[in-house]
């Protein structure tokens, strides 16, 4: 495994919305005769679908026009569908399950409590799925588009760039790494608090990378991997701070993932400045909100552009 960030443009799936505001007690939307509102490129969107995502809005505190947003955004939805097929991007149910669980955790539930949460504000675990699903190859589609638009520029032409617009080549801290897996399979997530004590307990005796191995000799299920050269913005959002307050020699909170629980310990850390550095930091800075968003906004305006959009 290597230490990426998982998706581009994490904020857009980070904004989901917050479930613990929701009131305790919800009546779903009743059930009516679904029409045909929209056609985007032959693909409907029905009345049901907008409902739905009507339902989304609220949970989400969103005011104004919340139908026509929603016919809105269920048509753009569609349009960033056709793309993703386009593109060949394929976010697989697991996939999806797996986002929706980690949601669900997030907010101190079940994934059949988040269901039911769902269910009863008529959104739909469906709905919600779908719309991971949508923002997951979206993310990737605006990843590909990021890097066509600024893979193709070489080192050197990004130096340049970089210090017309700030007069200095960059630097960056570049890390080594050691990554600290106590597996805990699916069926056997009851015993996480074992391991996270066991993984506690670990983490309070390393004092550097190369006793790790040693350390994890009698372990059972404990997996060591020595991560490499990382560089500051290649580290992931949901490891970056602690990494980054973490002395050489020592090591991250342990956490919860998907895996298990885990920890990353700090082998080394040096400032560096070179040419990759300067192309990397770049390319991170073009993934900010506001670029994000901007490409975001450019990349729809051109499939709208392309599409044809009946209204019935």
């Amino acid at each position: 495994m290597t230490l990426i960030r998982k998706y581009l443009f994490s904020a857009s799936f980070a904004a989901l919305v917050a479930f613990g505001s929701v009131p305790g007690i919800m009546t779903a939307t009743p059930a009516v005769a679904s029409e045909i509102k929209y056609v985007v490129n032959g693909v409907p969107v029905t009345s049901y679908d907008i409902q739905r995502r009507t339902a989304f809005l609220k949970l989400q505190h969103r005011k104004g026009n919340l139908a026509k947003e929603a016919g809105d955004e269920m048509v753009d939805q569609t349009l960033r569908a056709a793309e993703i097929r386009r593109l060949g991007i394929k976010i697989s149910d697991k996939q999806i399950n797996e986002a929706f669980g980690r949601f669900a955790s997030s907010n101190k539930m079940s994934a059949t409590q988040l269901t039911q949460v769902l269910q009863q504000a008529g959104v739909t675990a469906q709905h919600f799925k779908e719309f991971i699903g949508s923002q997951m190859g979206w993310n990737q589609a605006l990843s590909a588009r990021f890097k066509a638009q600024n893979g193709s520029m070489s080192e050197q032409d990004v130096v340049q760039r970089m210090l017309q617009q700030k007069g200095s080549k960059p630097s960056a801290t570049e890390y080594m790494l050691q990554q600290v897996i106590f597996v805990v399979p699916a069926k056997e997530r009851g015993q996480i608090g074992k391991r996270k004590r066991e993984a506690e307990a670990m983490r309070a005796r390393f004092s550097g990378c190369d006793k790790t191995r040693e350390f994890a000799k009698g372990l059972i299920d404990v997996t060591v991997r020595d991560l490499g050269r990382v560089l500051a913005p290649e580290l992931p959002p949901e490891w970056a701070d602690q990494i980054k307050k973490t002395k050489t020699g020592g090591a991250t909170t342990v956490r919860e993932t998907e895996r298990g629980v885990e920890f990353i310990g700090i082998c080394s850390a040096r400032e560096v400045s070179d040419d990759q550095v300067a192309k990397m930091v770049f390319q991170s800075e073009g993934t900010k909100d506001q670029q994000a968003e901007q490409l975001n906004k450019t990349y729809m305006e051109e499939l709208r552009k392309r599409a044809r959009i009946v209204k019935r």
